[in-house]
């Protein structure tokens, strides 16, 4: 260990800073899957796994709400056009208020109807690829009519604010999910179904997609009876393998507020689904899903169809490709459909070799679908009505509840170093540990005969503010030897901020990943957002200060993020001298009305505008709050919000 000369150095940490917050949540997210896990044990080892699977059932329906379509579907044909062997009919027709399915349906011609029928989600992709066209190309060929829709943003037609990494993440504020833009436009494709004379839905439907559209249908599987035959293919390993352990860049949709802490792992999406037929498909060479982690995963969902007495309804097929829904894969799955949606077993296959399908033209597949109604647009209309029903009197009460605690805290651990004199302060650093494995550093500056005291947070770490005589340093008259201004500034890196920045991890390389995004979605999934762990942090912060200085001497202050937890731990403490942010997020409904946001994923606290907005915090607080140049969504100045953020801490102090 190099040996260390100064004594104005930064204390030495117990944990790596920089792997420190997501290594924390990996931990709890691992603890969760062990429950999971346990509860399947539990289940197998007892005659109680009806009550597992009511559980899976109740907790999967709560993601999504009351998302029943109680309007008739009215669909509005596009084109028409005769292939060999299939029809393409394209469909528009609506899921949500003016959000429109763009279907695209394969109609067998060597068939008499009606048919029965195969619901193809898409995946991260567009309808018009290789891994959809051709499957519903083959399904028409043997008799089964299939319906094919494009999800939310990717190489859809749906582009508009349907970006579902960026816009996806917006449905968090409103405490939705945007999966149910995935599964909701799978669930109205059946309800069109049954609209149809030349559809049998009387053994129910089938449905299959690969990757995102292979997820979509295990939780619509969980959702709707009417789904009677499953063939999610490249979608399914272990939580703890992929998402968790090896970090993977994944999305918005699949982390569902508390999915985690309530144990719903890949695997009990489908055991809770048992005894449907299902026939699980996997590439040998899958470069995303592993091939160990889902045979590993396929290997206990069979225990658990044998189980329920059912072992033949299970089937798990390798196929000899990577990332893929190809031809060998429909015929496949061709054959579990004619078992179990037929009834007809023994039901021959066409000979029709790969050579025999080509893609069609893009253009004989487009349905131009209205783009003005949006995930955005649809968050943001929420929003506004969540606004006009909330009950300000209530605001601070509802902090406790969205924070997830009650009080402040007592005062943490602290580790101190020497002070160190510099100019009219004295230089200390700090160790505050703000929980297990989670160590804050913090720089005070203390004077004497200080006129009030500083406590700090700021997005862009805790020295930003104060380097090369910055704000804070000037208000508190840093070089002056004569002043009435003199303050003592406590600024702290809450988890994740300045020094402990997370280090970058292989998956965030691609474009759709990201340091802010990954560790955003782990901890909405345990039910605790990095915004309400900030807080916690800041409360930790506050309390070990009010036992080295007149705790009602103490000033909030904020930068960007900072400042929303400077509002927040404001909360909890009522003697407070008062409040000033500067460039903090204006409220978290600009973030909806931004067209295109600049602030990172760890902004949007999830469930928060069912409750209040920032505006209501601020004006809900004991204290004086000043908010020094706000900014919206898209990082632009808030009219009337400009001021000298020097002044204002002065005037607060004098």
């Amino acid at each position: 260990m190099t040996k260390i000369h100064t004594t104005q150095h930064p204390l030495r940490p117990s944990v790596d800073l920089r792997d420190m917050l997501r290594q924390y949540l990996i931990e709890r997210s691992l603890n969760c899957m062990d429950y999971a896990a346990q509860r399947r044990q539990d289940a197998l080892q007892s005659t109680e796994w009806h009550a597992y699977q009511a559980a899976i059932h109740r907790t999967v329906s709560g993601f999504y709400g009351d998302m029943r379509f109680t309007q008739p579907v009215q669909a509005t044909p596009v084109s028409t056009y005769n292939k060999n062997g299939y029809r393409i009919e394209n469909v528009l027709f609506e899921s949500f208020p003016g959000w429109e399915v763009n279907a695209t349906v394969y109609v067998p011609l060597n068939y008499s109807p009606p048919f029965p029928a195969v619901v193809i989600p898409v995946g991260h992709s567009g309808k018009q690829k290789v891994d959809y066209q051709l499957p519903a190309q083959f399904f028409a060929q043997c008799g089964y009519l299939a319906i094919v829709f494009d999800p939310p943003g990717q190489a859809s037609e749906k582009q508009p604010g349907n970006d579902h990494f960026r816009d996806g993440m917006r449905c968090y504020l409103v405490g939705e999910t945007s999966s149910q833009y995935f599964v909701g436009d799978a669930l109205r494709c059946i309800d069109y179904l049954e609209t149809r004379p030349d559809v049998d839905l009387s053994q129910g439907v089938a449905m299959t997609g690969v990757s995102g559209g292979g997820t979509t249908t295990t939780l619509a599987a969980i959702l709707d009876d009417r789904i009677t035959v499953t063939g999610p293919s490249c979608c399914l390993a272990p939580r703890a393998a992929l998402d968790i352990i090896q970090n993977y860049a994944g999305c918005p949709e699949t982390h569902m507020w508390r999915r985690y802490a309530e144990g719903i792992d890949e695997i009990d999406l489908l055991c809770g689904a048992v005894p449907k037929p299902t026939l699980l498909m996997a590439g040998r060479y899958d470069e995303v899903f592993h091939i160990d982690d889902t045979s590993r995963l396929a290997d206990e969902v069979a225990v658990f169809y044998e189980m329920a007495g059912v072992a033949e309804r299970f089937e798990y097929f390798v196929d000899q490709s990577g990332h893929a829904y190809t031809l060998a894969q429909a015929r496949q799955f061709t054959g579990f459909m004619n078992r179990w949606l037929r009834h007809d077993p023994t039901r021959d296959l066409p000979d029709l070799p790969d050579e025999a399908f080509t893609l069609d033209s893009y253009d004989e597949l487009r349905c131009y679908p209205n783009t003005g109604v949006n995930m955005r647009t649809l968050t943001l209309d929420r929003a506004r009505q969540l606004a006009s029903e909330r009950n300000s009197t209530e605001v601070l009460d509802r902090v406790h509840a969205v924070i997830g605690v009650d009080v402040l805290p007592e005062p943490p651990v602290a580790k101190t170093g020497s002070p160190f004199q510099v100019w009219t302060h004295d230089w200390e650093q700090v160790l505050l540990e703000s929980e297990a494995s989670i160590e804050l550093p913090a720089t005070f500056l203390c004077t004497a005969n200080a006129a009030a005291t500083v406590l700090h947070f700021d997005d862009g770490g805790r020295h930003r503010m104060l380097q090369q005589n910055g704000p804070l340093l000037t208000a508190a008259d840093f070089l002056q030897k004569e002043s009435q201004h003199r303050l003592n500034i406590f600024t702290v890196d809450v988890r994740g901020w300045g020094d402990s920045y997370p280090a970058l991890y292989p998956y965030e390389l691609a474009g759709w990943g990201s340091v802010d995004r990954i560790l955003s979605y782990m901890s909405v999934a345990l039910g605790d957002s990095l915004l309400a762990q900030r807080v916690r942090d800041g409360l930790a912060a506050l309390a070990y200060l009010q036992t080295r200085v007149d705790p009602a001497g103490i000033v909030l202050t904020g930068s960007g993020l900072g400042g929303v937890v400077a509002l927040h731990v404001a909360a909890y403490a009522p003697q407070l001298r008062g409040v000033v942010t500067w460039e903090m997020l204006a409220s978290f409904q600009a973030l909806l009305e931004a067209e295109h946001y600049v602030w990172p994923a760890d902004a949007f606290l999830p469930n928060v505008l069912r409750y209040y907005d920032l505006p209501e915090l601020a004006a809900a607080l004991p204290c004086p709050v000043h908010q020094i140049n706000s900014l919206d969504g898209a990082g632009q100045l808030v009219t009337g919000s400009d001021g000298d953020f020097v002044h204002v801490l002065r005037e607060l102090i004098s």
